[in-house]
């Protein structure tokens, strides 16, 4: 059985991007996938900028796709009031059935294998980790990136803290057709136990994804009913969803995500992305975290290596540490926004504040993203 520099488990944006990476410098690598590409996910399909000079340094290029240019941001609460500043960085619209696509091929580019299989169980023992997947296959490396997502069986065999903890987060994702839609906008609208997101991808379908409390949802029983009974309470929304035709056949879901404080390593096992830390959707920010959690493994893995420093004990510390500096402050902050929307006093003087000083939104999108240096 051959043994990988490193096996990344997940094929998201945060398992892709180390994988060109890392693969760059000739290491050997695998990714172990549960499905194969392309194919859609729950996701706010939006993503800062931040990420572009990262993206061309490993050759990944947005010039075949028909990007949409997102530069400005629309906020309203519940009951339709609303703000609108320009976003700082400006960012992309893009599914993430073309985008995940676009770095499956890059890798496959750089000479990354894939296995699609469910990894079942992550061994460490005397230096060299051992991944078993659902198919009954066995692989070896010596370095093994957890870039599964926000939730997984690995996290039970882990016994990972968070995963005790009952979440009360339910996410709703589809595309529509609507030609009235803006291509440089983004929309965050709040709704009774929730809030989703607006924005167009490089198909012109605009993706809505939504979180709901599981409180709001059981009482409408039907994702249907919730949209009529409760989402379209939102002027916006109501609007929105009268005047546009559903892509899909049925919405995507995924069940009890999770905000509780996750760490970056786990029994030797470095996590990446939403393995990691989930930042709250409303901030628009997860999928440059999650590229940019991947830029911080690979400097760190590289750095180790070509120097001849490799340690894991202090490898996974300055990991952890560097994370932390990197998203603590990041995911604190989406934590109290969240906190502010969706309760109706703070969300109303909140607004109110937004309305009488438009430079403060702004400052506040800032809290939660990064850089162009990225």
């Amino acid at each position: 059985m051959n043994c990988y520099d490193v096996i990344i488990v997940g094929g998201g944006l945060a398992g892709l991007t180390a994988a060109i990476d890392l693969s760059q410098k000739s290491y050997s690598i695998l990714v172990i996938e549960k499905k194969k590409y392309p194919h859609h996910k729950v996701c706010g399909e939006y993503v800062s900028n931040e990420v572009l000079p990262y993206m061309n340094s490993l050759g990944v290029s947005f010039a075949g796709i028909q990007t949409k240019s997102i530069k400005t941001l629309l906020l309203s609460s519940s009951k339709g009031k609303s703000v609108q500043t320009e976003l700082p960085l400006g960012g992309l619209g893009i599914s993430r059935f073309a985008f995940d696509h676009l770095l499956y091929k890059r890798a496959l580019e750089m000479g990354v294998d894939f296995r699609f299989d469910r990894a079942l169980a992550i061994d460490y023992q005397e230096d060299v980790f051992e991944v078993r997947t659902e198919k009954d296959e066995k692989f070896s490396g010596h370095l093994v990136i957890g870039a599964y997502g926000k939730r997984s069986v690995l996290d039970k065999n882990l016994k990972r803290a968070f995963i005790y903890n009952k979440s009360s987060w339910l996410g709703v994702k589809a595309h529509y057709k609507n030609d009235d839609f803006p291509d440089d906008l983004v929309a965050l609208h709040n709704f009774n136990g929730g809030y989703g997101g607006l924005s167009k991808t490089e198909t012109g379908a605009i993706n809505f994804c939504y979180l709901a409390s599981y409180k709001s949802f059981q009482k409408e029983k039907s994702i249907e009913n919730f949209n009529t009974n409760v989402i379209a309470q939102n002027p916006f929304l109501r609007e929105f969803l009268q005047k546009s035709k559903p892509i899909f056949k049925e919405p995507l879901t995924i069940a009890q995500v999770s905000f509780y404080r996750k760490t970056a390593v786990e029994d030797h096992i470095l996590m990446c992305g939403d393995t990691a830390g989930l930042i709250h959707p409303l901030c628009g920010n997860g999928m440059a975290m999650a590229i940019k959690s991947a830029q911080i493994f690979s400097e760190i893995f590289l750095e180790a290596f070509q120097t001849n420093d490799f340690e894991r004990d202090k490898l996974e510390e300055k990991y952890r540490n560097k994370w932390e500096s990197e998203f603590g402050e990041r995911l604190k902050t989406g934590r109290l926004i969240q906190r502010i929307l969706l309760n109706p006093y703070a969300s109303k003087i909140g607004f109110t504040m937004a309305r009488a000083l438009p430079s403060l939104v702004p400052k506040i999108i800032k809290k939660t993203h990064g850089t162009k240096s990225l």
